[in-house]
């Protein structure tokens, strides 16, 4: 269920110490330059020379939100350029497509130090040379070798943290025919299945808690906890919220109709922000066309339950 910005944020194995910014007035990195507005295209204009080993920072455009709090996810649009040589090339952009989480962890040395502190409404450009990118063995997903220069265009929209939850009454616990959730604020939802019941066969969506914000439409970018659970065993397959794994979660980004499981977009169509839904998926909309999710431990058959808090949204440019 990730987008291809999993990749452009993978964490960066072994690094440590992040490198100070900073460059001579003649460096290359430091000619890099961005125009237009917030929350548009930007135009970036890259000198058609090598990049030097300087991390460059800069704030174009300075925002007056709060200040990101350590630990928090930006929702943020993305414009990701590779420098190699004397060429560059556009990695990846949301401006058109929808705005992207950026994870709490990030495993960039350079973009981390660049997004420290910055304030929601900034538009912030990192030049990340490889030492504070992706390091010397790059990253093949995305066509990044380990001598490629990056510069991130990134506008910073909203921010939430990793504990966040549905804001709304509670309305419903769930129980009868579909499974009980019980929760505690701030913490991962308990599904209870009972395996020895039949699933609906077809889709089920309980409002557990009801938001009063925005309904969710097609083409809406919504960031969202969810905790992901498999009728057959009962068993959580996944989850975005804090874990020894993951002590910060991950919030999860997606686009209404995005690539999703069908399930996911259907049941979430209409949902105000600030709810909390059970979704109970049959295989037709979840992982059945694709012949289930072996990772996982998700079959063909198997219909999936989903607990989904809706922490907000937004809309592309």
């Amino acid at each position: 269920m990730r987008r291809i910005a999993a990749a452009i944020l993978a964490a960066l194995a072994g690094s440590a110490v992040v490198a100070g910014c900073g460059s001579s007035p003649s460096s290359p990195n430091a000619a890099v330059t961005v125009t237009g507005s917030f929350g548009k295209a930007p135009t970036v204009t890259i000198p058609a020379e090598k990049a030097s080993a300087d991390l460059e920072i800069s704030t174009p455009i300075k925002g007056s939100g709060a200040t990101l709090k350590s630990g928090d996810s930006p929702l943020a649009d993305v414009a990701l350029y590779k420098w190699s040589g004397t060429k560059h090339s556009v990695l990846y952009s949301t401006f058109q497509t929808g705005p992207q989480i950026i994870p709490a962890q990030l495993g960039l040395p350079g973009l981390a130090k660049a997004l420290k502190d910055a304030r929601l409404g900034s538009r912030v450009v990192a030049v990340l040379p490889p030492k504070d990118a992706y390091g010397t063995t790059g990253e093949s997903q995305l066509g990044v070798k380990g001598t490629d220069t990056l510069v991130w265009v990134v506008d910073l929209l909203q921010q939430y943290s990793g504990t966040q939850s549905a804001s709304g009454p509670q309305v419903s616990s769930g129980g009868g025919a579909v499974p009980t959730v019980t929760a505690k604020a701030g913490q991962a939802p308990s599904i209870t299945i009972n395996t020895k019941t039949s699933p609906p066969a077809t889709m089920s969506v309980t409002t557990l808690i009801k938001g009063s914000g925005h309904k969710l439409a097609k083409g809406d970018t919504v960031v969202a906890q969810y905790v992901g659970a498999i009728w057959r065993t009962g068993q959580v397959f996944a989850s975005s919220w804090p874990s020894a794994q993951q002590p910060s979660g991950q919030l999860f980004g997606f686009q209404i109709g995005g690539n999703v499981i069908a399930g996911f977009s259907q049941g979430l169509t209409g949902v105000p922000v600030g709810s909390r839904v059970m979704l109970v998926i049959p295989p037709a909309l979840g992982y059945g066309p694709a012949g289930g999710n072996a990772n996982a431990g998700i079959q063909k058959t198997d219909t999936l339950v989903f607990v989904v808090d809706v922490l907000g949204s937004a809309k592309a440019a």
